[in-house]
């Protein structure tokens, strides 16, 4: 057990000082000024030369790339990951800000697309070839080929401008008071963000679950137990589950990167203040401190999915223990 705790501490490390380094690099070699991104077009053309100096000299930027990142990352060990261009406060500061946010949307986001998608991927094999497949199926090959920003805009046009039932973008109620703000608030702003990345995530686990439940229904076990009088249903509720568990657990939490990415442009439809929003102002502004510490909260973010996975597999086949589960 501590061999294994040590080595996935190891992996972990090795993990977000690649990303934080290409992170950083890509920032650096990029053609943003961030000075003028920073100040404004019509305030840099006309600052004098002396007054851009000071600023380029202020932020770093003719300071060479390496040495910045050497710089950035001593301060992070220390648990210092700068100051953002962008916000004018601290990375740490703002990360604590929008990584509520954006946990809070992806969390409901994550289980609601798990728990459907494994429903309709069990409805589609049990009644596989009739209607309820193919309209199941036909749901899935759409929704798997439609854009997420897409089906965002849709939903904003829709509910929002269309019917009013949604407000259209935020966290909260325009000129609100923070501290006034109630859990429906939130939840009413929630709503159509957390929608819309349910709904495209559905497809890949309801596809792939309708394989894997067919299997299952086909196996010789499952018969058997058909054979012996029990119903489908309570067949494949007590029999088939469990062998479903595993695939579904790799793809729920593999599921975590991609729920993250298309959380980048939901939150960008929406106006949704959280790190999908946030990084999309940091790779705009040249805000490496920011986009760094981004990185590094996603990259954990998912390297913990992962790491969740492979113990799960334990827990649902016993028999892998043993063998150590693989990554998922």
């Amino acid at each position: 057990m501590l061999r294994n705790t040590l080595r996935q501490l190891v992996r972990l490390a090795l993990l977000l000082l690649a990303v934080s380094a290409v992170a950083f690099f890509l920032v650096g070699i990029s053609p943003v000024n961030p000075v003028q991104a920073n100040v404004g077009q019509a305030a840099y053309v006309s600052m004098s030369a002396a007054k851009r100096a000071q600023l380029a000299q202020y932020w770093g930027v003719d300071v060479p790339i390496w040495q910045r990142y050497l710089n950035w990352l001593w301060s992070a060990l220390h648990g210092d990951l700068g100051v953002s261009l962008r916000y004018n406060a601290p990375v740490a500061q703002v990360l604590a800000w929008r990584s509520g946010n954006t946990l809070l949307l992806i969390s409901i986001s994550w289980v609601c697309s798990g728990v459907l998608g494994l429903v309709l991927g069990i409805w589609a094999a049990m009644r596989r070839d009739g209607i309820v497949d193919r309209l199941i199926k036909g749901y899935c090959f759409v929704l798997a080929s439609v854009p997420t920003f897409w089906l965002g805009l849709l939903f904003l046009m829709v509910f929002a401008v269309g019917l009013h039932w949604f407000p259209i973008g935020f966290s909260m109620p325009i000129g609100k008071l923070a501290e006034t703000v109630t859990p429906l608030d939130t939840l009413h702003h929630l709503v159509l963000p957390a929608v819309t990345l349910s709904v495209v995530g559905v497809a890949q686990i309801a596809l792939h679950t309708r394989e894997k439940a067919i299997d299952v229904l086909e196996s010789d076990y499952l018969r058997f137990a058909r054979a012996r009088g029990m119903g489908a249903w309570e067949a494949m509720r007590r029999h088939g589950l469990r062998n479903l568990a595993l695939p579904a657990i790799t793809l729920q939490f593999g599921s975590i990167s991609e729920i993250f990415g298309g959380s980048v442009l939901v939150e960008q439809v929406f106006s949704y203040p959280g790190l999908g929003q946030a990084a999309v102002t940091a790779g705009l502004g040249g805000d490496a401190a920011l986009l760094c510490g981004i990185a590094v909260v996603s990259a954990s973010l998912v390297f913990v999915g992962n790491l969740t996975a492979n113990v799960l597999y334990g827990i649902a086949d016993p028999r892998m223990r043993d063998k150590g589960a693989p990554h998922a």
